[in-house]
């Protein structure tokens, strides 16, 4: 099925595991595709979906998001335990792709839309440029993964089934930042998350069988941007700073200051030129 509203065409994809709803600038310029995170959905992405198809960039950029199966527009998956994960996530997303025609694409991953953007470095080589935010690349391993991270009841919640109205409300307003605004749309987009996407995505992220996003980063000759809020409350910053990333766009993490986990939500008007200016080097 396909919609059009206010220039932008809204998509139903069916792929092997689910049913993606897919917004897209369409166009014929570079095709920019925005994941987002764990119990959140497309809509998160507003203020760059907008900035990007507004007057001055206006034609430039393809800008496409959508929401990962069990999230959001999209139906739940027909085989959880196979669909959540991080690499069935990107190999959703890369049908998905595939279905629009898109043979080239540049990625912006927040928090686990991050972590999915790293899976594609090894499954995708359509993608030529990977920007990651609120993202430790982190190797095989549960205590490999905690170095990335800092010991929070966040991250409890992250792999949790099922969600108290508490606890919906917590995450919502924890992920996208305490001082960012807090709409009701992200409240909605938490309590609407298969809770089985938390679960099954955070055991397999810390499996044996998980794959090694470190060694991806510090090894992938695609450029990768990492831009993270200063305040973040649930990464490590020091880690992510001190991996040895092989072509890490201008040498440098940026640290946004003043913001946390959501810096594109909370501070679009720092984030966006950023975002615009990586985006300029794959024209």
């Amino acid at each position: 099925m396909t919609a059009t509203h206010d220039d932008i065409n809204y998509y139903d994809i069916q792929t092997r595991y689910a049913g993606i709803s897919v917004i897209d600038t369409g166009g014929n310029g570079l095709p920019v595709l925005l994941i987002h995170g764990n119990s959140s959905c497309k809509e998160i992405f507003r203020h760059q979906i907008n900035y990007l198809k507004g007057n001055y960039l206006k034609g430039k950029y393809r800008v496409l998001a959508l929401d990962l199966p069990g999230h959001g527009a999209s139906s739940n998956a027909s085989e959880p335990r196979q669909a959540y994960s991080m690499p069935s996530y990107a190999r959703t997303i890369i049908e998905v792709l595939e279905k629009l025609g898109i043979n080239r694409v540049v990625v912006f991953g927040w928090s686990l839309g991050g972590h999915i953007g790293l899976e594609m470095l090894a499954l995708c080589p359509k993608m030529v440029g990977l920007m990651i935010c609120g993202t430790p690349p982190v190797a095989i391993g549960a205590d490999n993964v905690a170095l990335g991270f800092k010991p929070c009841e966040h991250m409890g919640l992250a792999g949790k089934a099922d969600f108290t109205e508490e606890d919906i409300k917590h995450f919502a307003y924890e992920t996208c930042g305490v001082n960012a605004p807090h709409e009701s749309f992200l409240i909605e987009a938490v309590a609407r998350t298969d809770g089985l996407t938390r679960q099954y995505m955070f055991e397999a992220f810390l499996s044996s069988q998980a794959t090694d996003q470190k060694l991806l980063a510090e090894t992938s000759e695609i450029p990768l941007a990492i831009v993270n809020g200063a305040g973040d409350p649930f990464i490590n910053i020091d880690y992510i700073n001190g991996l040895n990333y092989r072509n890490l766009w201008k040498n440098q993490v940026f640290n946004l200051a003043n913001v946390d986990h959501a810096p594109f939500w909370e501070a679009p008007e720092v984030f966006n030129p950023i975002l615009a200016e990586f985006l300029n080097d794959f024209q």
